[in-house]
């Protein structure tokens, strides 16, 4: 059939709270220009982010409901640990309140000053961990990657002969390799199986560790069967957990293919290293078996990281997110392809054309969607990614805006409104103009800077 329906009905609801252009002018003027400062209750259709946005199943909110809240050695942290040993098969796991815990964790032990971090693609928060902790970040994604138009089905790929070449350059100098999958910065795009085994031998060759953020793992699964012929007998579990089996670390946001509102962990081989994490976990986090989580949060998490593998969910989530996809390239709206399995990414640098990447053209079309439909995104350019060296600016590699679809939360009619009000921005693209940043923190400005129109 040619219509996507839900693999799932509603139970319950949240109301919606619709606003008018002049109301969310003045919103918006009050945050800033900055859609992290908009309070969610003035926002129609929330794509800020698919991270802790996910509805809950039925068999999780159950779940939740034999929770076991002991400090140490809870039933519910012996639950969560076996269902991640079984897709991991690593030995070593802490639970974490979410992902940049982990992260944090894991590069703050890894770190030394002026270490190297590899990786296809470094996220915000990734990088941020490394450069706090004094260490350097490298991206190095595949040529393939730079073409937004490009149907390269596995876009999400490290360099592999880059990756050779600075492993050869920073020998001895190297914390880890690091795949993000899929890719976020860089589209949504997934990383295939060869990939991640060619990595894995180039690691094992100079002696580096391999480390999987693998927040949306059982999309990329579904990329790998479906793209990749060798895969495609395989179940998307069995595909991550080979995926899993080429890592020697891994750290995963649980508030994406957790399908959860809060929770992540970190996971290893290596008993020392282990040890070291452990140490920070318990002085920054809480007790090992709770790791800042509540027993409740893990035994959702324990049901969501089995139920996000069933494939009726992943074809919905997949197939549901390329019809957003498919509509805006029929509108002639510029988006990265393949399209990506969690979100859809527009390439504001072709739309807004005539606005410079210092004058942060993706920002411009986030606050024309919020504008025009009460639709909140995020820009993934040179306001998230942007620098300044020596008074010049250096833009992002891409200039993005990500519309990242939330887990089991709106309908088809919700987005035929989304393509409805790009339809209106496409009308009158000219009247847009850039911005101008009038603050920012040192780290992660996108979060809290303030902007203004120029």
């Amino acid at each position: 059939m040619k219509t996507i329906i839900e693999p799932f009905k509603i139970k319950v609801v949240e109301p919606i709270r619709f606003t008018s252009d002049i109301e969310r002018k003045k919103i918006l003027q009050k945050a800033h220009y900055n859609s992290f400062q908009i309070d969610s209750e003035k926002v129609i259709i929330d794509l800020l982010t698919d991270s802790g946005t996910s509805a809950m199943s039925h068999h999780q909110w159950a779940a939740m409901m034999q929770a076991d809240e002991s400090y140490a050695g809870a039933r519910s942290y012996h639950r969560l640990e076996k269902v991640i040993y079984d897709l991991t098969q690593m030995p070593y796991f802490f639970p974490t309140h979410q992902g940049r815990a982990a992260e944090r964790i894991l590069y703050g032990v890894l770190s030394t000053k002026k270490k190297i971090f590899i990786s296809n693609t470094h996220f915000d928060t990734t990088r941020a961990n490394i450069e706090y902790a004094g260490s350097i970040a490298i991206d190095i994604p595949c040529k393939e990657a730079i073409d937004t138009s490009s149907e390269y089905p596995f876009k999400g790929n490290i360099d592999l002969e880059k990756l050779e070449i600075h492993l050869k350059k920073y020998q001895n100098k190297t914390g880890a390799v690091i795949l993000t999958v899929t890719n976020n910065t860089g589209g949504g795009q997934p990383v295939s199986m060869e990939n991640i085994k060619q990595t894995r031998m180039l690691c094992n060759k100079y002696k580096v560790l391999l480390i999987l953020d693998c927040c949306r793992i059982a999309e990329n699964a579904w990329f790998i069967r479906h793209k990749e012929q060798k895969q495609a007998k395989k179940t998307y579990l069995q595909i991550a957990q080979e995926m899993f089996s080429y890592a020697d670390a891994s750290v995963m946001s649980a508030k994406k293919d957790g399908l959860v509102n809060m929770g992540g962990f970190l996971t290893m081989r290596d008993k020392k290293l282990a040890e070291e994490c452990q140490n920070l976990l318990i002085i920054t986090e809480g007790f090992t078996t709770y790791g800042g989580l509540s027993g409740r949060d893990m035994e959702a998490l324990s049901v969501g990281l089995q139920e996000v593998f069933d494939k009726d969910y992943l074809q919905y989530r997949i197939k549901s997110t390329a019809y957003l996809g498919e509509h805006l390239d029929k509108l002639a709206i510029p988006v990265v392809k393949p399209f990506g399995g969690h979100a859809i990414y527009i390439d504001a640098k072709q739309l807004y054309h005539h606005i410079p990447p210092y004058q942060f053209p993706g920002q411009a079309l986030v606050c024309d969607l919020y504008v025009k439909g009460g639709i909140r995104a995020v820009e993934i350019g040179s306001l998230m990614f942007g620098k300044s060296k020596n008074g010049k600016f250096i833009p992002a590699q891409w200039e993005l805006v990500r519309l990242a679809m939330p887990r089991r939360v709106y309908t088809q009619s919700h987005v035929e409104y989304i393509i409805e009000v790009f339809e209106s921005i496409k009308k009158n693209i000219y009247q847009s103009k850039g911005f101008k940043i009038i603050y920012e923190p040192p780290f992660l400005r996108h979060f809290t800077c303030k902007l203004k129109p120029i």
